[in-house]
């Protein structure tokens, strides 16, 4: 199979830590050029300096915040005319707070879906028509199983990542013809910050160890396990990789069996 990336370009969005970071390394692996984007500049150049060790490549980072999605975009528009063309995308930022759906506000909502959903758009229009010049896209977006079944006590998230999984099947018919592809990568439990973030909620919350919240979780996985980031990551590449270029407009959860629907 191909998964050579040598010669392309690619912007991976949330990647100073967790499954943004081991995408970006996996990437430049393949032999992609890999542009960072997070809004810690100290941990871009800590994570570039990690993609310099692997090979000869023309690594580079975007400093910017999905909170601010005027910069987002005036800064993407940049790093076009800079490097011309962005043949992958990864949309991936940390997720809402946890908490029901009953009591999120409506102001959660919204800065959710602009973190979410408006910024992935304003990131897909920005390099788009390169990629279809070029008639190579790798469009990967970075969700949760939510989109499959929503999760307990994640109400904001479960909405807003549904959204994000429609927008992408919507998109993925209009680009197809351009040697476009758009798909979704569904991570379960996976040992990041975020899934630290939301134990530590819950403990607060519930009065619960964090060690007996961790071993609920672990009873509803069939692999029993927590996932690595580094095995969202291989799902990423596969799919911006050559090799896929005829599975478009699909859901791939990588969960150890965690989802119970098809």
């Amino acid at each position: 199979m191909d998964f050579n990336l040598r010669g392309k370009n690619a912007l991976v969005c949330g990647s100073t830590q967790g499954i943004g970071r081991a995408t970006a390394l996996e990437l430049a692996r393949m032999g992609a050029n890999v542009i960072l984007l997070a809004r810690n500049e100290e941990q871009l150049k800590k994570t570039q300096a990690e993609l310099d060790n692997t090979q000869q490549q023309l690594h580079g980072y975007l400093c910017t915040d999905f909170t601010k999605p005027d910069e987002l975009k005036a800064r993407a528009e940049q790093l076009v005319k800079e490097r011309k063309t962005i043949h992958i995308l990864i949309n991936n930022t940390g997720g809402p707070a946890g908490g029901p759906a009953l009591n999120a506000k409506a102001e959660e909502f919204v800065q959710a879906f602009s973190n979410h959903l408006l910024c992935n758009h304003l990131l897909v229009q920005t390099v788009a028509e390169g990629m279809k010049q070029a008639k190579y896209g790798r469009i990967v977006n970075i969700i949760s199983t939510s989109v499959k079944q929503p999760i307990k006590g994640l109400g904001v998230s479960n909405t807003v990542r549904a959204a994000v999984a429609n927008w992408s099947k919507t998109l993925s018919v209009e680009l197809a013809p351009f040697g476009i592809t758009v798909n979704n990568v569904l991570p379960g439990a996976t040992l990041t910050q975020r899934l630290s973030s939301l134990l530590e909620a819950k403990s607060q919350k519930t009065g619960q160890a964090i060690d007996l919240l961790k071993q609920e979780m672990l009873e509803e996985i069939p692999a029993a396990r927590f996932a690595e980031a580094s095995e969202i990551a291989n799902a990423v590449a596969f799919l911006a990789s050559p090799a896929a270029a005829y599975i478009t407009g699909i859901n791939v959860p990588v969960d150890g069996g965690r989802t119970q629907c098809l």
